[in-house]
């Protein structure tokens, strides 16, 4: 080997220039290597504990990016399909509502049959109808039955089918709340379009929403607003005798009705900050399994 080096000495063999790039390469490799993020190399362990912190503490940004290198790097690992559940709850607290709503339908069609499918078809619900969670809604009042009804209907839609599905759910007296809440946003959306009609003299269209009211969400505060508007109609159109059979009903089932009651009430910061959920109740994360 000496007799070959003497021969072939290293300035010949390798340049200045060479030996330059190839020290720089080795010291970017180094470098790379230590700056490497610290999600990628801790353990599953170690990543799943940290997601915990993280999400005791709130900081669900910093606990969704633990969570989702779990489930990338050990994705048939002890903690992936918890995980994966628990990424829901994570996006939906960091107000990610498409994320957390495409997470919930994953994880249903992945494991129709987990302990936690009951728990993403619960979520998938919830982020369905978002519109009280932005900031200005949630410390000022608003008027959302004025505003695209789909989603506050496709969230209705969804609960009750977790309620079908789950009747037996811990997260079933949430869903219920938030489905009162969302079936008087809606009930207050045909009130909306009654008198929307009503002010166009189409009566016939404005007797339609208010029955609809009367018929299919009898229990919600707008009742009695849909009976004075069938009064009105009735009688402009000159159908005296169902005039006076409304009114009757009006004055004998709410003798105090005043349509200015019939604004929505004022919910507590608190109750806003909740979604609407029981007060001061937050959405609860997924238990975890033993």
């Amino acid at each position: 080997m000496f007799n070959l080096l003497k021969k072939y000495p290293l300035n010949k063999i390798f340049t200045k220039s060479s030996l330059f790039l190839l020290c720089s390469f080795v010291l970017v490799i180094s470098c790379s290597n230590k700056q490497e993020p610290l999600e990628e190399r801790l353990l599953e362990k170690e990543l799943y504990d940290a997601s915990q912190t993280r999400l005791k503490n709130g900081n669900f940004s910093n606990a969704i990016a633990s969570l989702e290198t779990l489930e990338r790097r050990f994705p048939f690992g002890r903690y992936a399909e918890q995980a994966q559940a628990e990424l829901i709850y994570a996006y939906y607290r960091n107000y990610e509502f498409e994320a957390a709503r495409s997470a919930a339908e994953r994880f249903i069609n992945l494991h129709p049959r987990h302990p936690h499918t009951g728990y993403a078809y619960y979520l998938r619900g919830l982020a369905a109808f978002t519109d009280d969670s932005g900031i200005f809604s949630r410390y000022f009042e608003s008027d959302l039955s004025k505003r695209d009804i789909e989603p506050a209907q496709q969230s209705f839609e969804d609960l009750s089918e977790f309620l079908s599905r789950y009747p037996d759910s811990e997260y079933v007296p949430h869903a219920k709340q938030r489905m009162v809440y969302l079936k008087n946003i809606l009930a207050r959306h045909e009130i909306y379009i009654a008198n929307f009609y009503m002010e166009r003299k189409a009566y016939i269209a404005a007797i339609g929403r208010a029955r609809y009211v009367i018929e299919h969400m009898p229990k919600t505060p707008q009742v009695p607003e849909a009976l004075s508007i069938l009064v009105k109609a009735y009688g402009l159109l000159g159908y005296q005798d169902l005039r006076q059979k409304n009114f009757e009903i009006l004055k004998e089932s709410y003798p105090n009705f005043d349509s200015n009651e019939l604004i929505e009430p004022k919910r507590s910061w608190i109750s806003r900050l909740s979604f609407g959920l029981l007060g001061d109740e937050e959405i609860p994360p997924p238990i975890k399994e033993e």
